[in-house]
């Protein structure tokens, strides 16, 4: 049912990341991902706004650590939870895969079916699962693994923490 009152929905101004390791956080999402870091107001705790790289791209990623990151129990959420993943809309596949692999990175591939949509999934330090959506019509190089163990399953969940590499010592800046 469509409204007439003035209300509207523009898009995602943003999504909040709480992380208990900050410089992993921000090298996945400005190294592996591509996004930039941009200045950020002084909140009093430490964080990070990262922000898609074309110009005048806007602050999509907010990370924040340290006081207001920790829960009762004196440590950062990981993963989702209710939320599966987030998902942004990228070009060139083969050169993210590439880098996920280089960073020692778990990840999942996917064609969804009837479209021309590739996606590769990957998670944060804090064990975020990214969706990454590519228009495999215009991508070059070869399409998303669909075998077994590299294909992505729905609810499956590949995030382990004990084997997540730091990525402040396996990515160059």
């Amino acid at each position: 049912m469509a409204h007439d009152d003035g209300a509207l929905t523009h898009g995602l101004f943003h999504l909040a990341i709480k992380t208990a390791d900050l410089d992993a956080t921000r090298a996945f999402w400005t190294r592996i991902v591509g996004l930039r870091e941009i200045a950020r107001p002084d909140f009093g705790y430490p964080g990070a706004w990262l922000a898609c790289g074309q110009p005048g791209g806007q602050a999509i990623i907010h990370v924040y650590a340290g006081g207001p990151a920790l829960g009762p129990s004196g440590t950062a959420p990981r993963g989702t939870a209710a939320i599966d993943h987030v998902s942004l809309s990228c070009s060139g596949f083969n050169a993210y895969v590439a880098r996920v692999r280089a960073a020692g990175l778990a990840w999942r591939e996917f064609i969804v079916p009837g479209t021309t949509l590739w996606q590769l999934f990957v998670y944060d330090p804090s064990g975020v699962q990214l969706e990454m959506t590519f228009e495999g019509a215009v991508e070059d190089g070869p399409e998303p693994d669909m075998s077994p163990g590299r294909r992505y399953v729905a609810g499956d969940d590949f995030f382990d923490a004990s084997t997540y590499p730091n990525l402040t010592l396996t990515i160059a800046s």
